[in-house]
């Protein structure tokens, strides 16, 4: 099986989580303030040498198999049965690729904007890195929940310390929110532990014969952290709060991988450990995930502050991937998971797109702007491509997911489809009229005429993005096909009845 032969080989996964968090370890221990320069060299070599131990995964996977790959297995709490068991499939492999290459973009969109505690800034987001890796590769439920617990705590850091004037208390919020949620997830994966004989192997938990209560209240239990990680509505007040607070990097990292922990849970933990009870609720996370898609996008058309606007917006993303996993099709999930990656690339675009104009003028407000594309011609270009991206214009990555969980929808229940379908004219209103308020018309006043336009660095950064949502909108084959198997087995799995 595949499985074994890639668990005989190297441990790319351990070195997917642990360098990157050894290098974060390096540059708080050798880093100073005094020495920015070697301080920033440091960081990006970890991040990029990071991003590269995760390239074999890439390389040596079998997209025929839907067993796990790279396993590595090791005893940890032996008393408990807790081990260090590592694996990923083909939904988990580009959540890895994607969180190792963000972080190099993070790095370098932070190195002439970050002027004190440098060593800490960079990091944090290097070991926030390692454990969210660790989080997407986990196959056991304790080790799982170490991971996605302690990635709470350098974003909390990164939100508290380097944050706008309300940092404390939205990075407050944002710890409690998600806090309180994973609690009650611990309570469900310590009755899956006593049920499964006293193990924490989540393959073995997908095979547990649970009846259609216990289904239902270890739904609800794993439901209450994820649903508040995503954020689903009416659990998503927490993320503008954090995403105005927060310096770009951390909006970044947030959109781009944060959000996609919860939902990755869905995936891993809900739907198949307790498929019954997934489909007599699927009406109800259908309908939180419609709400989040034509309500949330409509609070989003009235925002004054641009990164309010794209925070709403991610969450009216989000609920198109929720919707995606709760059709029970393989165009809903298979649209859900190529949206997630894509939505790391495009709102992660979309807040590098507000730090450049911040990092000029201090200033989020898209009444404060107007006509930049007279001072800004280069940095304009790749604002329209990543807001035409982020309303689903055909050949970018955001059309790619949402058309296919449309399609999915249409399968499921017209009804549906036509409702979710509306989003795209949603998406299409609030990043087209914030576009056209802050990037087009007479200039706004001098505050924007002293707007110099993209620096090097920023251009090559946003330059990445633009290839990336790009390929992937004009050849998404590459990421389907890793997928599919995948897709195709957890469907399989979740369509048989445990009771």
């Amino acid at each position: 099986m595949a499985s074994d032969m890639a668990s005989s080989t190297f441990p790319w996964l351990t070195l997917s989580i642990f360098v990157p968090i050894v290098a974060g370890l390096l540059v708080l221990l050798l880093g100073r303030d005094d020495r920015p320069g070697f301080t920033r060299w440091l960081a990006l070599a970890g991040s990029v040498l990071g991003f590269l131990v995760t390239l074999p995964l890439y390389t040596g996977f079998n997209p025929a198999t839907a067993d796990m790959q790279f396993v590595e297995n090791t005893p940890w709490i032996e008393t408990f049965a807790v081990n260090y068991h590592l694996g990923i499939d083909g939904i988990s492999l580009w959540f890895v690729l994607l969180t190792a290459f963000i972080t190099v973009i993070v790095v370098l969109a932070g190195w002439e904007v970050i002027t004190k505690r440098v060593a800490q800034y960079m990091g944090a987001f290097l070991i926030l890195s390692g454990l969210m890796v660790g989080v997407f590769s986990s196959l056991d439920g304790m080790l799982f929940y170490v991971f996605f617990e302690a990635t709470l705590i350098p974003m909390y850091l990164i939100i508290g310390v380097w944050g706008g004037p309300n940092r404390v208390y939205a990075a407050f919020k944002f710890f409690l929110y998600t806090l309180l949620g994973s609690l009650l997830t611990l309570v469900a994966f310590i009755y899956l532990w006593h049920a499964a004989d006293g193990s924490f192997d989540i393959l073995t938990w997908h095979q547990l014969p649970l009846g259609q209560t216990a289904q239902v209240l270890v739904f609800i239990a794993l439901l209450a952290a994820f649903a508040v990680k995503v954020p689903m509505w009416p659990v998503h007040t927490w993320l503008p709060d954090a995403h105005v607070e927060a310096p770009t990097g951390g909006s970044v990292v947030l959109a781009a991988i944060m959000l996609k922990l919860g939902a990755y849970g869905f995936l891993r933990f809900s739907l198949p450990i307790a498929p019954d009870a997934s489909h007599s609720l699927a009406g109800l996370m259908i309908a939180l995930s419609l709400i989040a898609v034509i309500y949330i996008g409509l609070v989003a058309i009235v925002q004054d502050d641009m990164k309010k606007l794209v925070a709403y917006s991610s969450v009216a993303h989000m609920g198109f991937v929720t919707l995606g996993f709760f059709l029970f099709n393989t165009a809903g999930m298979e649209g859900a998971i190529v949206q997630m990656v894509s939505h790391g690339f495009v709102s992660g675009a979309m807040f590098l797109c507000i730090g450049v104009l911040y990092d000029r003028m201090h200033t989020r407000r898209i009444a404060d702007y107007g006509g930049v594309i007279n001072v800004m011609p280069r940095f304009v270009t790749f604002f329209v491509l990543f807001s035409l991206a982020n309303s689903g214009l055909p050949a970018t990555s955001g059309f790619v997911g949402e058309f296919t969980v449309i399609m999915g929808a249409v399968e499921y229940n017209f009804w549906i489809g036509l409702l979710t379908a509306t989003a795209l004219i949603w998406g299409a209103v609030y990043s087209l009229w914030m576009l056209k308020r802050v990037a087009f018309g007479e200039i706004g006043n001098d505050n924007v005429r002293a707007m110099p336009d993209l620096s090097a660095r920023e251009f090559f950064i946003l330059g990445i993005m633009a290839v990336m949502v790009l390929y992937m909108g004009i050849h998404p084959k590459p990421f389907t096909d890793v997928m599919h198997v995948s897709v195709q087995a957890l469907l399989q799995h979740v369509s048989i009845s445990k009771l």
